[in-house]
């Protein structure tokens, strides 16, 4: 509970709740988890310290760490990895039966795994990560289960050939197994011979275990370097392998723009056309990777097959002379050349079109396949068409020297130089440089990704001035950097910041043209080297200047192993929806390009349409004049624009800051500016609403008996009270304990079963003045033994058939049995409590503790008031509802149920079933209104869509149901859409305990169940009334919209603290900054 910075009021506090969420664009709130070592099972909040605490003092255990581990999507489980003492023998059930007594049901480990010891990081901190999958467990370790059924048997004969295993189990995994692309690709020519059936690299992607792919089948239609020689044409050419890794992807997302390389110029004045011919057939004649297609026999390599030269051009003319919509069309002509597909098997991999505006306008379009071509080559048949038409068009010959090499011969080269030690080296590079990087750069989206990428795409440009410009030269120079290593530091610094990852990986493409032979060539020899940059330990900006600085230079030195071989080597987690190794690119454009001349025309290059997006991002970087300009390529599927705009603002924003001081923290530079900070931190906080603050809960509640005293209260089985009945008996008990001398802050323990007795209990605590402290019954004697010593109750309340379960206490026992009520005083006027103000407490509920023992959160009565008003509000309760309440008092969606039902007048149906549980009996009484977890609901809608005449008939009366507690799954609310009534509503609420009950909601709309945006989940909306919510870093700065932030929260519904733990209120109640 700390002080509130963002609040006018000097005494504000706010909460820092350890959870994690992000702004959407319409300001709503999306939840995504827990911050820290407190996680939500089963919608219960856990601290894992405490289960910890109690196993670590268990016989024979030296040491223990419990995690939540989600090993199957949607089942979270505890699991416990426990180090025996020495000489100790330790046994899982025995284990498992000491720590019953001592935790709820839902805080014991469903696995427990023995280790000899617990994996460290080399910093010699526990590894989390590291902790291995529980086996003989639902969630286990693949374990080796035989073939069974032809398909699958064939399949694993043909894998263990392949990948020369001895033997292959039904669910393994081919690519776990050591498979790869060009495997996969024998794979599918050997299921073809063998099995008679296709299959595609997409089914080997999606399906990549035994038993899955074979349900597809069952179903299928100093120099030691060589120079570069020419090789003879005569013998098989391999593909270099940047063309094969090139070739592969082509195969496996067929006809995809993304590795087009368009090209636009528009020639203005007297074009020769003849000339323009010539000089375009003489450059494809000259450069044999022009004129090269790509065949496979059988399961074999490709190879290159190379055209004869002659085979010319393939130059497209179209005639728009005198046509209105020249332009339009031209721009249609532009977009569809630049997106037709190239055929490899059977060429050409160049092509082009002249469009004819006018006899003195022509627009000359170029395309070409990356697998024959790159940036450097654009550049090389730039030159070498402005002097060939020069020639040409004067009627002079080719004067161009003839080439020494071809693009075949260095392919050759290439695989004969890097083999033996050479590649060994820089195998081994790669492969420790990358060991553990992230295979996702988790940048937060405007849409979930896509199963398969996409690469469409569009641009953005950026402009760096030449102030900031020189600013970043002298950093660089200082630091002894290059400018594109400043640059890069600052993108991986933006990168990591908008992820919330220590641990980024950037690519970066290299020309790879080191050996002169190669420079006058035009073919695919590009090469993409992966930069990994450690943020973590909040470094300073000239630290991570030196980091990026070894790292690029490390990287370079291992430039010649090509990108493909290094993600074999490395073996990152493959899917089809992302590149692998990386997905964000930083380019820097340094080669000289040439200056394009024809003649006396004037030209002027054209935009052309269809961009695409290999990666996420890309930053593309150039040094015009005396500034640095750039374009930042982003994936729509992904990004919106004004996302990108912002994302260009924010870098901007940290190059400035690095230029200013360079002895900062990156992580402390603020990325938002004035007008994003004053919208995140005000204008969405902007919800003051009046409530009655001069009143407590019971107060609100006595003036409603006043309005409707026989309208039904409390509905419970047989029995019915009303609001007088139920007032009259809250007041007899409360004027029983304040004989008893209770008053104000005073705590009473409350220890009953859910009915009539509870109600009335819990009213006659509050009206007596003092905070109610629930006990549940169902929780171990050694749990409740601990709250009642911590909490030191000056009474407890419970019932005869519980008096067993409790330990005996020197304080005054009340039992709230129907016969014994009837000895309390006759006195059943309201009961005024002097000095009782809204900012005492209303009750003290225990949450999960990290210390090994449950935490009591003290809530105050005004917010309690603020709460239940606005939630009768937001669930638009009045006396025609009956709010079911099914939830221990010990869990605060109990308050959820009981207090603004009661405000509203709404009648309260205490049950111990639970909601939709076989054979339970309703006496009559149908609920209007349900308050579920996220779990229980789960549960019910997985049951509900297998039986939609089940779910009509529960729902029947059902017009709102709130499901609280944790992320509400897409995959639950696509069924909850297809199986719910037109008339029951939706609602999720989020919030812990410690800001009283829930501080954001949201309405779960049909068009948010159905569309795609943020992760695919339900947002929990917006603040409440009269709550702040911020989401900040680290360092305690707000996030953009989309990063994760932990959730802090302001307002009047923060708890007052934590009951005698005033260290952890300093850590956890922090005073509100804003």
């Amino acid at each position: 509970f700390l002080a509130d910075p963002f609040s006018n009021s000097p005494d504000a506090r706010m909460y820092k709740t350890g959870d994690l969420a992000r702004y959407m664009a319409d300001g709503r709130i999306e939840y995504l988890g827990r911050n820290d070592f407190q996680v939500k099972v089963r919608g219960f909040r856990i601290e894992l310290g405490e289960i910890e605490a109690r196993l670590g003092n268990c016989k024979g255990v030296k040491e223990a760490v419990v995690i939540a581990r989600e090993d199957n999507p949607g089942e979270k489980r505890l699991v416990a990895y426990v180090i025996a003492q020495p000489q100790a023998s330790l046994d899982v059930a025995r284990l498992r039966a000491e720590l019953a007594p001592q935790l709820a049901e839902y805080m014991l480990p469903s696995a427990f795994v023995l280790l000899d010891a617990l994996p460290l990081t080399p910093n010699r901190k526990l590894d989390r990560k590291a902790l291995p999958a529980p086996a003989n467990d639902a969630f286990a370790s693949r374990q080796h289960v035989a073939p069974q059924g032809t398909s699958e048997k064939a399949l694993a004969q043909i894998w263990q050939n392949l990948l020369n295993l001895e033997a292959v189990g039904r669910h393994d995994h081919f690519f776990e197994l050591g498979g790869h692309s060009l495997l996969a690709m024998r794979l599918i020519s050997q299921v073809r011979q063998r099995m008679g059936v296709e299959l595609s690299l997409a089914d080997i992607f999606a399906q990549p275990e035994l038993a899955a792919l074979a349900e597809v089948v069952a179903h299928a239609a100093g120099s030691s370097q060589q120079p570069i020689v020419p090789v003879s044409r005569d013998q098989a050419l391999p593909l270099s392998f940047a063309q094969q890794r090139l070739w592969f992807l082509a195969q496996l997302d067929g006809g995809s723009a993304a590795y087009h390389i368009p090209a636009g110029l528009r020639l203005r004045g007297s074009l020769d056309q003849d000339a323009l011919k010539r000089a375009l057939d003489r450059i494809v004649a000259r450069h044999e990777a022009l004129r090269t297609t790509f065949v496979q026999e059988q399961d074999q390599d490709p190879l290159q097959r190379i055209a004869p030269a002659d085979i010319g051009f393939s130059l497209q003319l179209q005639v728009l002379t005198g046509q209105a919509d020249a332009e339009q069309q031209l721009l249609a002509i532009a977009t569809e050349e630049a997106e037709e597909g190239f055929d490899l098997l059977n060429g050409p991999l160049v092509r082009g079109r002249l469009v004819c505006l006018a006899d003195d306008d022509h627009v000359l379009l170029v395309t070409m396949h990356h697998i024959v071509s790159d940036g450097w080559s654009a550049d090389v048949l730039t030159r070498e068409l402005g002097l060939l038409y020069a020639a040409f068009s004067a009627g002079a010959e080719d004067p161009l020297p003839a080439l020494p090499v071809q693009y075949a011969d260095y392919a050759v080269w290439q695989r004969n130089w890097l083999s033996g030690d050479v590649l060994q080296q820089q195998r081994q590079y790669w492969q420790q440089t990358l060991a553990g990087a992230p295979s996702l750069l988790t940048l937060p989206s405007d849409r979930p990704r896509p199963a398969q990428q996409d690469y469409s795409g569009k641009l953005l440009g950026l402009v760096l001035d030449a102030d900031l410009t020189r600013g970043l030269k002298a950093l660089s120079q200082r630091h002894g950097s290059s400018l594109f290593m400043t640059v890069m530091a600052a993108w991986a610094a933006l990168l990591g910041r908008l992820a919330g990852q220590d641990d980024v990986v950037i690519g970066t493409p290299v020309a790879n043209r080191m050996r002169a032979e190669v420079e006058d060539l035009i073919g695919f020899f590009v090469n993409t080297l992966a930069v990994r940059v450690d943020l973590s330990g909040t470094p300073s900006v000239q630290n991570l200047l030196q980091q990026v600085k070894q790292q690029t230079l490390a990287a370079q030195a291992n430039q010649d192993l090509p990108f493909e071989q290094v993600v074999e080597v490395v073996r990152p987690q493959r899917s089809l929806s992302h590149s692998p190794i990386f997905q964000a690119m930083l380019s820097w454009q340094n080669n000289e390009a040439s200056d394009l001349a024809l003649g006396d025309m004037a030209l002027q290059g054209v935009a052309v349409a269809g961009h695409t997006a290999k990666f996420d991002l890309t930053l593309d970087m150039t040094e015009v004049g005396d500034q640095l300009i750039g374009t930042l390529e982003y994936a729509t599927a992904l990004f919106d624009e004004r996302t990108m705009q912002r994302y260009l603002g924010y870098f901007q924003r940290l190059l400035e800051a690095m230029v200013a001081d360079d002895r900062q923290l990156l992580e402390q530079v603020p990325l938002l500016d004035a007008v994003e900070r004053q919208h995140l931190l005000v204008e969405l906080n902007a919800n003051n609403v009046p409530y009655p603050q001069d009143c407590t809960i019971h107060q609100l509640f006595e003036k409603k008996v006043q309005a409707q005293p026989d309208a039904i209260a409390v509905a419970f089985q047989a029995q019915r009270l009303s609001y007088a009945e139920l007032n009259r008996q809250a007041n007899r008990l409360a004027h029983h304990l304040i004989g008893l001398g209770i008053g104000p802050d005073d705590r009473v323990a409350i220890c009953v079963e859910r009915g009539v007795e509870m109600m009335i209990g819990l009213l006659g605590v509050l009206k007596a003045g003092a905070a109610y402290v629930p006990l549940d019954p169902a929780y171990p004697a050694e749990r409740l033994a601990y709250m009642i010593n911590d909490s030191q109750p000056t009474a407890l309340l419970t019932q005869r058939d519980l008096q067993k379960r409790l330990p005996t206490l020197a304080l005054p026992l009340v039992l709230l049995d129907d016969d014994q009520r009837n000895t309390f005083t006759e006195r059943d006027d309201n009961p005024v409590v002097e000095a009782l103000g809204v900012r005492n407490l209303a009750y003290v509920i225990y949450t999960s503790g990290s210390t090994g023992n449950p935490k009591g959160v003290m809530i105050e009565h005004r917010g309690l008031v603020n709460y239940s008003v606005d939630a009768a509000r937001l669930f638009g309760l009045s006396p025609a509802d009956t709010v079911l309440q099914q939830n221990t008092l010990n869990f605060d969606l109990s308050v959820e149920e009981i207090f603004p039902a009661l405000l509203a007048g709404a009648t309260l149906a205490p049950s111990r079933e639970i909601f939709g549980s076989e054979g339970t009996q309703t006496y009559g009484i149908q609920p209007t209104v349900l308050h579920l977890t996220a779990a229980h609901w789960h549960t019910l809608v997985a049951e509900w869509h297998k039986q939609p005449e089940v779910a009509a008939q529960r729902l029947q009366q059902v017009r709102l149901i709130n499901v609280t507690g944790d992320a509400l799954s897409a995959q639950k609310l696509r069924l909850w859409d297809e199986v719910r009534p037109a008339h029951t509503r939706l609602i999720n609420t989020y919030g812990p305990t410690e800001a009283t009950v829930s501080c954001t909601a949201a309405y779960v709309s049909h068009d948010a169940v159905t569309g795609s945006e943020g992760s695919g989940n339900a947002t929990i909306g917006k603040p409440m009334a009269n709550t702040r919510i911020y989401l900040l870093d680290a360092h305690q700065q707000p996030v953009p919209y989309g990063v994760a932030g932990e959730i802090f929260i302001g307002g009047d519904g923060v708890a007052r603290g934590y009951l005698n733990l005033a260290e952890v209120n300093a850590e956890r109640f922090l005073a509100d900054p804003f």
